[in-house]
C-alpha cells in the first residue's frame, strides 16, 4: 500500500503590506492571494522552507 502524504494547511494571518517584496512573492508562490485565506500544500521540504522564510505573516497546521 501507498504511504499517505502529510498535507499542510496554511493560512495568511497578517498582510504583506510593508514587507519585502520577497515575501510577498513566496505567499503568491504558496497560493495565497487575501488576508485569511487557507490553501493546502503536500509536506514537503521545498514547501516547508518557503514557510519559514514568512512565518509571521502564516499560520501553518498539520493535517
Amino acid at each position: 500500500m501507498a504511504k499517505k502524504m502529510k498535507t499542510l494547511r496554511i493560512t495568511q494571518v497578517k498582510s504583506g503590506i510593508g514587507y519585502k517584496p520577497k515575501a510577498k512573492a513566496t505567499l503568491r508562490a504558496l497560493g495565497i492571494r487575501r488576508m485569511h485565506q487557507s490553501v493546502e500544500q503536500a509536506d514537503s521540504p521545498q514547501i516547508r522552507g518557503m514557510v519559514n522564510l514568512i512565518p509571521y505573516l502564516v499560520k501553518v497546521e498539520e493535517l
